[in-house]
């Protein structure tokens, strides 16, 4: 498995996860899925009909590929030898490199007998449980059943199946079983090359080139090899500027570099415009083949209008483990193991993938996905509060399944569209996040599971401020003073708050569009209720996710409500807060927020690069472009077949790209 530009993505995306629930919710699952929480991808049949966008009509734009990329001269191959002084970056074999660092470890307290024995809740059985079942397979794989399927959830449906276009965490979960990575990391956020795909690794001593050569037995689904002319051209295709190509989260930090050019069928070299702290994480971007889309795009730059676009979204041709089996929109997607992937010209040149098959079901409802995991339909998912606490300590939840926690870096959050009437103004923004009732959301809601979220970034992470924001406690009588001196008051005395705007009269009252799970309509109800208190009138509008997500990158919303998972470098939140940005729902903007994030990048002393995110943070926090609510971290449920499973701040999925060691052993309790 692989994931494309999840690393840049803070989120993985997580596009809106249902974290908590004081009653019957469906919490989402991510992986990540950044940048996503992960976030709850709720899909409501009711709003179906939405999601067949009504398209504009074609640009008359002619395409020109690459025509974003400054123009540069490279030197030939052989000058770069000359000059690049290069040296050897790690190319590893991500499995060997878990288990080596699991071998430093202390080993499990119990065996794999005793732990599927016990129940989670009483201390330290948490982690008897996780690392006892999170024993790898044996390097050689002889202990792998490799004729096991694995059914997993999601709560939102998959959006598309190009990794160029992808922004859901479901999309994400796709790219990453069909997609093939050239640059991966560890659980530390260390970066390496992966060996299933890479020869050698090189950068030149000033920082400004990387140079990849890439092996010569990748093949893509439809047979035809995958060579470094496919990398460059994906890089030009991302690096394309028409009014019909839309790509919402993979062009950061790719727009960072000067060029990437394939000097052969192998070899690959990225030049750096400077060097820069990101330059790795900004070498990670999705692979298309250049062979099919070469000729596709110029009919149809969207990627989306055409017969032959139509029929690669539903058939992609991809080049990973896993290639795409079947798709019922709604409802699931399966993917199949692809023997090409790991067989070349009859020889094993990769790790065979541990399943036969992939099923991924959407399942929106908490309670009914739940159901399906006791009855053994689905075989993992991520657990709200309650559903912890109270509904998976019962003999039909440990029949087939156990339950384990571990850290997450997944940020919850009320986001504000500081171009609506309503948002504009600073203090008006302030004003609901005092309004937010606090305890009822952590301690009824979110069952005192969840940590309240003091920003952006994570307390756990290196770039979270010494001198941290504090916690915001509930305070109407604040509220309504900053509501008062922003100039909404009741002026009628309706018993609404009102301005005068344009020359008319406008009531605070709006829709908070919330994703339709249980959690996220919790939530909202909590805020209306809390907004009822002070003169604002907050309509709920539960939403089909694929809806809003488009509303999202449209800006069509006053309020809504959101999670982001972590990237593996704080850098990827300038997509999120930077002016202009794809994934700058909110259209927020500050200079000096804009001036830090290219200092960040720029600067490679790590104390002080954390410093200016630290600024960033309390920036961020006086603006109060969001209010921010929780951190949530990870609580999944897994079928007690499956083994190898670690978490990383990402989450289960996301440790290490380019390899998945959850596996079904041949024998087994």
């Amino acid at each position: 498995m692989t994931i494309a530009k999840l690393s840049l993505t803070l989120c993985c995306l997580l596009a809106l996860t249902a974290g908590c629930s004081s009653s019957t919710e469906a919490p989402p699952k991510a992986k990540q899925s950044e940048e996503q929480a992960i976030a709850d991808e709720s899909t409501d049949s009711a709003e179906t009909s939405e999601t067949e966008e009504a398209e504009a009509a074609p640009s008359d734009q002619p395409f020109v590929l690459g025509n974003a990329i400054v123009d540069f001269d490279p030197p030939t191959l052989e000058e770069l030898d000359e000059s690049a002084d290069w040296q050897d970056n790690p190319v590893l074999d991500s499995e060997a490199q878990l288990r080596k660092e699991l071998a430093e470890e202390e080993p499990p307290e119990v065996s794999v007998e005793e732990a599927l024995k016990l129940k989670n809740g009483p201390p330290g059985n948490n982690k008897k449980i996780l690392t006892a079942l999170g024993v790898l397979a044996d390097a050689d794989g002889k202990n792998v059943d490799y004729d096991q399927d694995f059914v997993r959830h999601v709560t939102g449906d998959l959006k598309t199946t190009n990794p160029v276009m992808v922004s859901s965490v479901t999309d994400f979960e796709f790219s990453d079983l069909s997609g093939l990575g050239f640059l991966s990391f560890d659980r530390h956020f260390n970066y390496f090359a992966p060996q299933n795909s890479v020869v050698s690794w090189q950068t030149s001593k000033d920082g400004l080139t990387d140079k990849m050569v890439i092996r010569d037995d990748l093949t893509w689904s439809d047979g035809k090899p995958v060579t470094a002319h496919d990398i460059e051209f994906s890089y030009r295709l991302i690096m394309t500027d028409h009014d019909d190509l839309v790509i919402p989260a993979v062009r950061q930090g790719t727009d960072q570099l000067k060029l990437v050019k394939a000097y052969d069928d192998h070899t690959i070299v990225y030049f750096h415009k400077t060097a820069l702290a990101t330059n790795k994480p900004n070498m990670i971007f999705p692979i298309l083949p250049k062979h099919i889309y070469e000729k596709t795009l110029p009919e149809d730059p969207s990627m989306k209008r055409s017969k032959r676009h139509r029929e690669l979204e539903d058939h992609p041709v991809v080049n990973g483990g896993y290639t795409l089996s079947k798709r019922v929109r709604n409802q699931e997607f399966v993917v199949k193991r692809r023997e090409s992937y790991y067989m070349h010209n009859g020889k094993q040149v990769r790790k065979k993938p541990y399943f036969k098959s992939v099923r991924v079901k959407v399942i929106e409802d908490a309670n009914t996905a739940l159901l399906a995991l006791k009855k053994g339909d689905i075989e993992e998912m991520l657990l709200r509060p309650e559903q912890w606490e109270s509904q998976t300590g019962d003999a039909a939840f440990y029949k087939h399944n156990t339950k384990v926690t571990a850290i997450e870096w997944t940020n919850f959050f009320f986001q504000y569209n500081v171009e609506s009437r309503y948002f504009a103004d600073k203090k008006v923004r302030w004003a609901m996040t005092y309004a937010v009732d606090y305890e009822e959301l952590l301690k009824t809601i979110c069952r005192d599971l969840y940590q309240q979220s003091q920003g952006t970034y994570h307390p756990e992470s290196w770039m979270f401020p010494e001198n941290a924001p504090k916690i915001v406690q509930q305070d109407l009588d604040k509220a309504e003073d900053l509501l008062d001196e922003a100039g909404w008051d009741d002026s009628d005395g309706d018993g609404i708050r009102d301005k005068m705007i344009d020359g008319k009269l406008v009531p605070f009252e709006f829709a908070l569009m919330t994703y339709t799970s249980e959690t996220g309509i919790q939530a909202a109800t909590l805020m209306k209720e809390c907004l009822d208190q002070i003169g604002i009138i907050a309509h709920v509008k539960s939403t089909e996710f694929t809806v809003m997500q488009q509303k999202n990158l449209d800006h069509e919303f006053d309020m809504t409500m959101g999670g982001w998972g972590t990237s593996t470098d704080p850098d990827s939140n300038e997509n999120i807060f930077a002016t202009g940005q794809n994934r700058n729902y909110g259209q927020y903007s500050n200079e000096e927020v804009d001036r830090l994030f290219k200092e960040g990048r720029k600067e490679l002393d790590k104390e002080k690069r954390a410093a200016i995110y630290a600024k960033i943070h309390q920036i961020l926090w006086d603006d109060q472009p969001y209010t921010w609510l929780f951190y949530r971290p990870a609580f999944y449920a897994f079928n007690k077949k499956l083994r190898g499973y670690h978490f990383s701040p990402r989450g289960p999925y996301n440790y290490s790209p380019g390899v998945s060691s959850i596996y079904v052993p041949a024998e087994r309790p």
